[in-house]
């Protein structure tokens, strides 16, 4: 049986939209097994010797140790906006200077910061196991292309990156690592609530350069009421339908989607570990449950198997 096939994924795949989160009364027409994970490396590490495609589901909590903001909870501001606020098509109609300066900012942040051990050991692991006919596949929420970075190659991003751009004429995707992406926002973004919005004309903000087009640039990124990409999405059905292993690691398993993605395949009896620094909603439905930062509790899982033959 295909992953998604359950009516209540289908539902929720086509509505499909980023921070999409399911009514309790859906979630409950799943029956889901019950039973305390356990924290026993040494099972795991059992597990992980025999697996052949893992697939390993990645969220904030995977960049937290890099100093990556995520703008979620209390505190999560830019200036005077919550990223909800921001990260929407209607924001870009109404101030597409406002929400360029804030992506500005996030862009410029990134290009400061570096991989963590956890993504190091997930590129690691990838490159290792490839050499054993083994495969490893990131499925990440993340835009930050900290796994990229690192140098995994296998890699889903659901809700596309920060180093993308997309025409809101022509629709071209292009990668575009630019510091600073246009020069009208050089020096622009500053979080501070003090700040004075810098008010750029549309005209000045990124444009996009195919031929004859200069239409507006966007964020390549799925924003809050938009729905996925089918063809990404396609591609993690089919990743995690032949996938005999599964990690979630740094992700709170709230957000639909993706917070369905591990369960379901744990009601299909894979082997699920979760590594997070606290228990989920979703915990109790996985085999394993490793607390902790995921760049102290993940390396040693991911390392090399005394079982493993390196040709």
């Amino acid at each position: 049986m295909s992953l998604f096939q359950s009516n209540v994924v289908r539902r929720s795949f086509s509505r499909g939209f980023c921070g999409f989160k399911a009514a309790a009364s859906k979630t409950r027409e799943i029956r889901w097994g019950m039973a305390r994970p356990s924290s026993s490396m040494a099972d795991f590490r059992e597990v992980f010797a025999k697996a052949k495609h893992i697939a390993i589901i990645t969220g904030a909590g995977v960049s937290a140790e890099s100093g990556v903001p995520t703008f979620r909870g209390a505190g999560g501001f830019w200036r005077k906006w919550q990223a909800q606020e921001l990260a929407t098509p209607e924001a870009f109609a109404r101030n597409p200077s406002r929400v360029w300066e804030f992506y500005h900012y996030r862009r410029e942040v990134m290009l400061s910061k570096q991989p963590n051990p956890a993504h190091v050991a997930i590129a690691e692991c990838e490159r290792r196991l490839s050499k054993q006919g083994r495969s490893v596949v990131v499925i990440t929420q993340n835009i930050d292309e900290l796994h990229r970075k690192a140098g995994t190659k296998h890699l889903l991003e659901i809700h596309g990156s920060l180093f993308k751009t997309r025409c809101t004429n022509c629709g071209n995707i292009a990668a575009n690592y630019k510091s600073p992406i246009c020069p009208a926002l050089a020096g622009k973004g500053a979080p501070d609530p003090d700040t004075e919005e810098a008010a750029i004309p549309v005209e000045d903000l990124p444009q996009c350069e195919e031929d004859g087009c200069n239409g507006l640039l966007r964020p390549h990124v799925v924003w809050f009421g938009e729905a996925l990409d089918p063809n990404v999405l396609t591609e993690v059905e089919k990743e995690l339908d032949i996938c005999d292993l599964c990690l979630v690691v740094g992700t709170s398993s709230v957000v639909y989607p993706a917070a369905m993605f591990a369960p379901q395949v744990s009601a299909r009896g894979v082997p699920v570990a979760e590594f997070n620094m606290e228990t989920t909603p979703a915990t109790n439905r996985f085999r394993f449950h490793f607390p902790g930062p995921c760049g102290t509790t993940l390396p040693p899982a991911l390392a090399r198997h005394h079982t493993e033959i390196i040709s």
